[in-house]
């Protein structure tokens, strides 16, 4: 993409409460049809990022650009072209769900029938045409979750921020924002997402940022990122015979090698290896243990071992 298809910017964003910077010199850019991930553990300076670019905090330093023009405080027009999915539930819980989208569009200005359209609209996109009329405190968690999505999109903004929009949501709730989402990204929506899923990280963003004590320690698109990682190679063999007991920890013993649990069959066997250079020598120990290989596959480097390789924490430290 060219720099054409950048709608937001932040240079230098940084955030201080008292003696601790949460934030540090904060740089990223979105671009128009992709979603930009903000990974990182609770506590890394996602949501007081977004906050800054929202406008609902001051940022001690740094600018926010929206179409390569700094932003000029709540009175910008441009402020309209973004839409904010914060981490707190904003709904009231007595009306209806599209009496909650109605009194959101009238703070956005919209009245008459482009009201009513954009109204239909979002329900369309939560997945909750058929249940408008119902009282919000009889929906469940992930359908409050979508009902709060929806809220954010009735003005038709072209930059929607999500900050942990999946917290708490069921599994069939979860699916059906993932799928909303990235059916606005392929509309040409710019989408700023964080998290602290690795599996969310992964099936939804096109580019991720890994943030850590408030600062990006790596960027780029996920394959890439564990493509130039160094990281250890899960290999799962599979043995002629189920594991006797002593045999993980003989091959434990070996340089470069850390068994691991977790084999889908009795006969199979993890190990965590330094690299695949170590494999040879490990196919040698269970010849001489007399311990026939059936077979062998390695698994993808996950998201989880990139974080602990890039910080030397856990990603939900």
């Amino acid at each position: 993409m060219n720099d054409a298809s950048v709608i937001l910017q932040a240079r230098g964003l940084r955030k201080r409460y008292g003696a601790q910077e949460v934030v540090r010199s904060m740089d990223l850019s979105l671009r128009r049809g992709e979603v930009l991930g903000l990974l990182g553990p609770n506590g890394a300076g996602k949501s007081t990022t977004v906050s800054m670019i929202a406008g609902l905090i001051d940022a001690d330093g740094g600018d926010c650009l929206i179409e390569g023009q700094p932003m000029r405080g709540d009175a910008d027009p441009r402020k309209g072209l973004l839409g904010l999915v914060p981490q707190e539930l904003a709904l009231h819980e007595t009306l209806s769900a599209a009496s909650n989208l109605r009194a959101f569009g009238a703070l956005y200005g919209l009245a008459g029938q482009r009201l009513t359209q954009r109204v239909d609209a979002a329900l369309d996109i939560a997945g909750l045409r058929d249940r408008a009329g119902d009282i919000v405190a009889e929906f469940s968690g992930g359908m409050k979750r979508r009902l709060h999505i929806a809220c954010a999109l009735l003005h038709d903004p072209a930059i929607v921020i999500l900050d942990e929009p999946t917290v708490g949501v069921d599994p069939q709730s979860r699916n059906a924002i993932f799928e909303a989402l990235l059916a606005l990204r392929d509309a040409g929506k710019a989408l700023l997402y964080t998290t602290h899923y690795m599996e969310e990280a992964e099936r939804l963003c096109d580019r991720l940022l890994i943030v850590d004590h408030g600062q990006i320690v790596a960027s780029g698109r996920t394959r890439e990122l564990l493509d130039a990682a160094v990281l250890a190679t899960t290999v799962c063999l599979d043995l002629d015979r189920p594991i006797k007991a002593g045999l993980a920890e003989a091959l434990g013993q070996l340089p470069g090698v850390q068994p691991l649990a977790g084999g889908e069959r009795p006969q199979q066997l993890r190990l965590e290896l330094a690299s695949l250079a170590v494999l040879p020598t490990v196919l040698q120990r269970l010849a001489g243990l007399e311990v026939r290989l059936q077979g062998l596959h390695t698994e993808r480097p996950s998201l989880e071992q990139l974080f602990l390789s890039l910080t030397g924490r856990q990603l939900r430290d």
